[in-house]
């Protein structure tokens, strides 16, 4: 059984190595943490690949400021009606409702907005 000593000076380590994390290595975690359990970088699996759900939302959306709003706001509340891919849809299901907050939501959607998915970038690397 572990004492509450030990308990403590674990939650400390966390908190420090948490507090670390700068905003990339944050976003990254985020994103490498969730997102790449449907939606592996660079094919398609069980849903959209990133790379073939960005390219959409960049042909959709001109700025950065646009593609992080309509993303966020759909993965919070994805429904087949605001969708801009209602292929993936038919061959993947809806997305569910996975509960994540607004400004979660918007630093993974920059994450992803800013990522060259083809390249190694933090979290992954490339492997042929």
């Amino acid at each position: 059984m572990l004492n509450n000593r030990f308990l403590s000076k674990l939650s400390i380590l966390f908190v420090l190595d948490i507090t670390s994390l700068n905003a990339d290595n944050f976003a990254s975690l985020l994103f490498h943490g969730n997102c790449t359990t449907c939606h592996i970088e660079t094919k398609a699996l069980s849903a959209p690949s990133v790379i073939e759900f960005k390219k959409n939302y960049l042909r959709a959306f001109n700025t950065k400021e646009d593609f992080i709003k309509y993303m966020s706001e759909w993965v919070e509340h994805p429904n087949e009606e605001g969708s801009l891919m209602s292929g993936a849809i038919e061959k993947y299901k809806l997305m569910p409702e996975l509960g994540f907050d607004k400004s979660t939501l918007e630093i993974i959607s920059a994450y992803i907005y800013d990522t060259n998915f083809t390249k190694e970038h933090k979290g992954h690397k490339i492997r042929n």
